[in-house]
């Protein structure tokens, strides 16, 4: 029997876990099932749990494949010359997200509120999605950072904390987009930017 390649296995690792978030997406974590992932993947049972032992360690790869998007996005804006505005930077997160519903995996923004909330319920999940959050937030940090380089922000304030708000902003976009479907991508940078006209003089 041929032996397979280590593409070609990353190939059938990433149709598992694509068919997982399709599964999830449409109907929740709780009541996806190892046999939902398996007829969604088209593989066999042996296949599948050759690569994930159960749906924990589905929930794991789910969080990396997001995390993995959410830092080729900010890659993209780290190496944009001119560095884009924190505004247009915020427009070019949110319509990554936006644009992540059409690929293989379904939209990764359901996606996500359910492993937040797989996340709360379950300690041993939090633990590993709390420290791809950090990884993320880093990710943050390193775009305020580029924007004080740039004279845009205040070079006294604390990137990290900065980065804080920053995050806290995307889960509120996919939250808003998700419950009350009134917000995009553009009316929410412009938000952004009347935030950031508003002074905290008295």
């Amino acid at each position: 029997m041929p032996k397979i390649t280590d593409e070609r296995r990353e190939e059938r690792r990433l149709q598992i876990v694509h068919a997982a978030m399709r599964r999830v997406a449409a109907q929740g974590f709780h009541k996806t099932t190892m046999a939902d992932v398996i007829r969604e993947s088209g593989m066999s049972a042996g296949a599948v749990y050759g690569y994930f032992r159960n749906k924990e360690d589905l929930i794991i790869a789910i969080a990396d494949k997001a995390m993995s998007l959410a830092d080729r996005t900010i890659g993209e804006l780290l190496e944009i010359d001119p560095l884009p505005t924190l505004s247009a930077m915020v427009e070019h997160i949110t319509t990554a997200i936006t644009g992540f519903q059409h690929g293989e995996q379904g939209d990764i923004t359901r996606v996500a509120v359910v492993v937040w909330a797989e996340a709360i319920r379950d300690e041993s999940v939090r633990e590993l999605v709390t420290a791809r959050f950090q990884v993320i937030r880093g990710r943050y940090a390193e775009l305020i950072r580029a924007q004080q380089r740039a004279g845009r922000l205040d070079p006294a304030e604390d990137p990290e904390l900065v980065a804080r708000a920053l995050f806290g902003l995307i889960p509120g976009f996919v939250l808003q987009r998700l419950l009350l479907g009134d917000i995009d991508p553009e009316t929410f940078a412009r938000a952004v930017r009347g935030l950031q006209r508003i002074s905290d003089t008295p």
